[in-house]
Order: C-alpha cells, then sequence, then structure tokens
C-alpha cells in the first residue's frame, strides 16, 4: 500500500504545477495566448476542481481507492491526451480543469488515504515515504517533459505523458490495492494484535501537549479554530508555492537564469524536500506538527524575499533548498496533521474540504504575477503580497492544537 500511495503521488505529475511550468512558454508561442490569458484558465481550473474535490474525499471514504484510484487513473490518461489537442483559449481551460482536478486533486488525494487508512503510530514516516513520490516526480518530470517537447513538440509531450499515466498506475492499481488492513484481519502499521505501540504513547502525547479524542465528522471539524488555522497553511503553500513554480522559468529569467538550470532547480528543491520529509515524519510522529507547519511557513516567506532581492545568481540556490525544506514539511506534516487532529473515519471527507480550498488557492496562485508582469513589467508587486502571507499563516497555525473534549455532533 505504501507503494501504490507512493505511486500515485509520482503519476499525479501531469497535474501538477511543476510539470504543467514547463509547457508554458512552447504553448504560448504556438497559441497565441498572453501569459494571464494561461493563468486564468488555471484559475478555472482550479474553481471547478474546488467544487469536485469534497465529492471525491466522500466517495473515498465510503466506496475506498480499490474502486476510484484506477478509474482516476484512465481519466488522468484521458485528459493529457485532451491537452494534446487543444487549439483555443476554451480548450486550455478544459483541459486544465480536468489535469488539475483529477491530477492535482483526486489522485493526490486517493494516495494519502491509503495510506492513512494503513498507518497509525508511523503515520507521519509513512508520509513522508510517500512524499518521495513527489519529491522524485519533482525531479524527474520537468526534465522529462522539456527533453519531450524539444524533440517531438509539446503536443507529443502530452501524449506520452498519458501512457505513462496509463501504464503505471491503472493495473497495479486494480491488481494491488487494498482499502483497509481491518478486513484483512491486520491492525495499521502491520501489527497482527493490538498492543502497547498501538497509537502515539503518552509521554509523545505529553511532550506535545496535545492528547486526542475519538474521529470527528466534517461538520464537527469545520466548527474547529485548528481546522482553519491548518487550512491557511495548506492554502497560502498552494497559492505561493503554485506561483512561484508556474512562472518558475520567468522569475528566474529575472535574475539571469536560463530555462535549463531554472528547471535543474526544481531538482535540487526535490532532493532538499526528500530529506526534509523523513525528518519531519519522525517529528510528526512524536506530535510536533503544528511547528513544524509553523517553520514551513518561515521557509516559504525566506524564499518569496529572496527572490525579490537576489544579490546574484548563485542565490538561486538558496532560493531552491528554502522552497525544498518548506515542501518536505508540507508533504508529510502537512498531509497527515489533518488524520492524526480528526481521525481516520471520515478523513477523505475532511481532507476533501480542505484539498478543495487548497486547489482554489493553487488556482489563483498564478495570476496575481502573470498580471503583475503584464501590466508593470515586474513581479515585485505580487511577490511582496506572497512574502507577507506565509507570516500570517505561520502565526496563526503555532497556536492549532489538537482538539481534547468531546464534541456535539
Amino acid at each position: 500500500m505504501l507503494g501504490i500511495g507512493t505511486l500515485g503521488m509520482y503519476l499525479s505529475a501531469p497535474g501538477q504545477s511543476f510539470s504543467v511550468a514547463v509547457f508554458i512558454d512552447p504553448m504560448l508561442g504556438d497559441l497565441g495566448l498572453r501569459r494571464t490569458d494561461y493563468s486564468f484558465a488555471y484559475l478555472i481550473a482550479g474553481l471547478v476542481g474546488g467544487v469536485l474535490l469534497p465529492g471525491i474525499g466522500w466517495l473515498l471514504d465510503r466506496l475506498g481507492a480499490r474502486v476510484l484510484l484506477p478509474g482516476l487513473g484512465l481519466l488522468l490518461g484521458t485528459a493529457c491526451i485532451w491537452m494534446s489537442s487543444i487549439d483555443s483559449l476554451l480548450g486550455l481551460s478544459i483541459g486544465f480543469t480536468m489535469i488539475r482536478s483529477i491530477g492535482q486533486g483526486a489522485v493526490t488525494l486517493s494516495a494519502t488515504w491509503l495510506v492513512g487508512e494503513w498507518f497509525q503510530r508511523r503515520r507521519g514516516l509513512a508520509m513522508g515515504v510517500v512524499g518521495l513520490g513527489g519529491a522524485v516526480s519533482v525531479m524527474t518530470i520537468p526534465m522529462l517533459n522539456n527533453f519531450l517537447i524539444e524533440e517531438f513538440g509539446w503536443r507529443s509531450a502530452w501524449k506520452h505523458l498519458a501512457v505513462m499515466v496509463w501504464g503505471g498506475l491503472v493495473l497495479p492499481a486494480l491488481l494491488l490495492i487494498r482499502d483497509r488492513p481491518e478486513p484483512l484481519g491486520l491492525l495499521p502499521d502491520g501489527r497482527w494484535q493490538d498492543d502497547e505501540g498501538s497509537g502515539p504513547t503518552e509521554n509523545e502525547l505529553e511532550v506535545a501537549g496535545e492528547p486526542t479524542i475519538d474521529d470527528l465528522t466534517v461538520g464537527q471539524t469545520l466548527r474547529l479554530s485548528s481546522f482553519w488555522k491548518l487550512l491557511a497553511v495548506l492554502c497560502v503553500t498552494s497559492m505561493v508555492g503554485t506561483g512561484l513554480i508556474f512562472h518558475q522559468v520567468s522569475l528566474l529569467a529575472v535574475h539571469d537564469i536560463g530555462r535549463t538550470n531554472a528547471l535543474l532547480l526544481l531538482g535540487l528543491q526535490a532532493s532538499v524536500a526528500t530529506v526534509t520529509g523523513v525528518l519531519a515524519g519522525l517529528l510528526t510522529d512524536m506530535g510536533y506538527e503544528r511547528y513544524l507547519l509553523t517553520v514551513s511557513m518561515l521557509f516559504l516567506a525566506a524564499g518569496v524575499g529572496l527572490m525579490l532581492g537576489m544579490p546574484s545568481p548563485g542565490w538561486a540556490l538558496v532560493y531552491g533548498s528554502l522552497l525544498g525544506l518548506q515542501g518536505g514539511i508540507i508533504r508529510t506534516a502537512g498531509t497527515a496533521v489533518w488524520i492524526n487532529y480528526y481521525g481516520r473515519t471520515n478523513q477523505g471527507a475532511i481532507r476533501g474540504v480542505a484539498m478543495a480550498a487548497a486547489v482554489v488557492a493553487a488556482a489563483c496562485g498564478p495570476l496575481p504575477l502573470a498580471v503583475s508582469w503584464d501590466w508593470t513589467g515586474s513581479y515585485s508587486s505580487a511577490l511582496i503580497i506572497f512574502a507577507v502571507l506565509p507570516i500570517v499563516a505561520g502565526a496563526g497555525v503555532v497556536t492549532a492544537r489538537r482538539p481534547v473534549q468531546p464534541l456535539p455532533s
């Protein structure tokens, strides 16, 4: 299950910003669109995806990933075929809606839902391992896309991605997925019987100062301030991170960094995130999620600040490392925190609501930067806003504690 979750994270790439970013300049030139048009189509996709994701989460809790994930793989590959055939802004908007809501939204949600069901005590570490799928995807997919575009053109590149998703995700998901351990006579973490290691120890909870309560419903969760503080971190990460990655080539070109080096920098970010994610997973299992998320916001704010005033091209390595540190924490602590705080029973529905907001926020991310560039010839105005948002979210999430009292239905 851990392997399937990791594979799902890797093959969600066609709908992820780091993959789409490589197509921007070739598609803009061929389709005759402005950067703002491209970003607006991305915004429409996010709004539609945000409407769909709560329903996907609800279906996951009831039907499971064994039913949904193979179908999502088929749909994601079909969406890539659509992207290869577009010739208008309307077609681009429809294509973005499909790849974003399926790849960045539903496939990612399904992969992490599966791991959340199969792990409890080691959930943080397991999410760190699953995050490796996303990190390796960031390392390899942008360069693969760039190679395919240069050799065969952007339309053929989308077709190659479709074949990769169909071949790598659909059949393994059909053959191997089992939704939960209990029907197989197992318990989470691969245990055969309940024991003292079935959850966080009293000492771990005492260190964190956050005892747990029973699983919550979506309605109960939405009434908690902790949910909205966690959601602010997720949305800021999605909005700012997506904006930066979406325009990474253009942003770094301002600082005299070429296209190839800008794409290679994504690999550095992913490498740093790989190491950070595993460490963050261990700390998550000790109950330090909210502190990790606070630190992640500081890393993000520092990265944006450096993009605003980069002294020389060499500082791009520091910029990439800061975003890698932030990304590793978010992929691990930012994924496990929802089930750790609110329980397994309705994790799909709760995370579906959270990811819906995040998808909308991500869709909004590229537009401020595009408007700033098209209207002023500079990214500075949007970057200043992007630097402030993580500081505000970080100040809030540090106070987001686990629910400790039984709540009314």
